[in-house]
Order: structure tokens, then C-alpha cells, then sequence
């Protein structure tokens, strides 16, 4: 059973497969996974027993296996985030500001919201690239080899958490300027292909996020 008054951030981590049904319904368990199920279906107008209904079909249905992150060492859940995460983001970044330039210049005319998708889009990929620069020059190895620097190391999460604060900003207006990511009935298979990869980015920024907040962060802070 859901514990409607636990924090969204502790049942994905218990859950991970709450987490697409959380995402589709636009409920933060990054940046505001403290609020609980409760208080998060009340900010965003939705019954909560239709969420709770949908979170536990989700668990019913749900083959998808995820380690425990908690019970990792720092330096395996490090190696995690840089292998799964770090490495998809400068994989796909540059791919999808390309995407989005050319479906821009295409469909721009017909829909004037993909001129600011492609701005979004930019700036999405500047401020992540940014990050995980910031995160595996800086952060990462004070974490790791410096533990005795509270203060150095309360800073960098402090820069951390605004950075995902930003991050979580720049998402909701891809979505916005995506329409939640819903295709025309003329769209090309390059515009699918984009709004699919934009909503795979996100579902992987989020999960991201989540675990440099909620796990990496909460080792550090008290």
C-alpha cells in the first residue's frame, strides 16, 4: 500500500516505476520531493484516489528493476550517475539542439511555439552541459576525497540545488512549448523524432536529479 503522507522523493525511491505516472501528471519529485502524495495531488488540482489508483497499476504492471541507490557506497552511486546519466546528456544534447534547429526552420511557420522550443532547447543544453562539467570538475571529487571540507562541500550542493531548480524551470517550458510533447497529424518523422527524444530527456533528468537530491545530498546534509 502508498503512504499518501510520505514524501514523493522516498516512494520513487522505494517505487521507481511511480515515476512516469508522477512525470506525466507534471509532479516534481526532484526539486520538491519533500511535499507528500498527498500535498503534491492537491497542488496540481488532481483526486487522489485517481492518482493512487494509476500509481498502483503502475507498481501491478511494472517489470522494471532498479537497485536500491541508498544502499550503494558514494563512489558506486557517483560512477552511476556519471556513467548512466552524464554520459547520455553529452551524447544527446548536441543531437537534439540539432533536431530542434532543423524542425524549427521547417514547421516553424505553421507553428510559431517551435521557435521557442528551439530556444528552450538551447538553453537546456547549455545549463546541462554546464552542470555535469561543474558536477565531475568541482563537486564529485570533493565529495569523494575531501569529506572533511563541510563548508566547501555545503556550497557545492547549495550551487547543485539551484542549478536543478533552473533545470526543472527549463523542462516545464519544453513541455509547454511542446504541447506536452503531442505530435500534428502532419508531423515529420523528424519532429516526432524530436518530441519523443524531449520527452526521454526529461524522464532521464528527472530520475538524474533525483538521485543527486535525494540520495547524493541527503549524505552530506542534515
Amino acid at each position: 500500500m502508498i503512504d499518501t503522507n510520505r514524501p514523493i522523493a522516498e516512494l520513487v525511491l522505494d517505487h521507481p516505476a511511480c515515476a512516469r505516472v508522477l512525470s506525466a501528471h507534471r509532479i516534481d519529485f526532484c526539486c520538491s520531493g519533500r511535499r507528500s502524495l498527498s500535498e503534491a495531488a492537491m497542488d496540481r488540482g488532481l483526486k487522489l484516489e485517481q492518482l493512487l489508483a494509476e500509481l498502483e497499476t503502475a507498481l501491478r504492471e511494472s517489470d522494471e528493476y532498479a537497485p536500491d541507490f541508498r544502499s550503494l557506497t558514494t563512489g558506486q552511486l557517483v560512477a552511476h550517475i556519471v556513467d548512466k546519466h552524464h554520459t547520455y546528456l553529452r551524447e544527446t544534447l548536441p543531437f537534439l539542439e540539432g533536431l530542434a534547429v532543423k524542425v524549427q526552420r521547417v514547421h516553424g511557420a505553421t507553428n510559431p511555439k517551435l521557435r521557442d522550443l528551439e530556444r528552450c532547447v538551447h538553453e537546456l543544453s547549455c545549463t546541462l552541459s554546464r552542470h555535469v562539467d561543474d558536477e565531475e570538475r568541482d563537486l564529485f571529487p570533493t565529495l569523494l576525497n575531501d569529506p572533511e571540507r563541510p563548508h566547501d562541500i555545503e556550497q557545492l550542493l547549495s550551487e547543485m540545488t539551484a542549478e536543478h531548480a533552473q533545470v526543472a524551470s527549463l523542462l516545464a517550458r519544453v513541455r509547454e512549448a511542446s504541447d506536452e510533447f503531442r505530435t500534428p497529424s502532419h508531423a515529420c518523422m523528424s519532429y516526432r523524432t524530436l518530441f519523443a527524444e524531449l520527452e526521454r530527456l526529461e524522464a532521464d533528468t528527472f530520475r538524474h536529479v533525483h538521485l543527486e537530491n535525494h540520495v547524493l545530498k541527503a549524505r552530506f546534509t542534515h
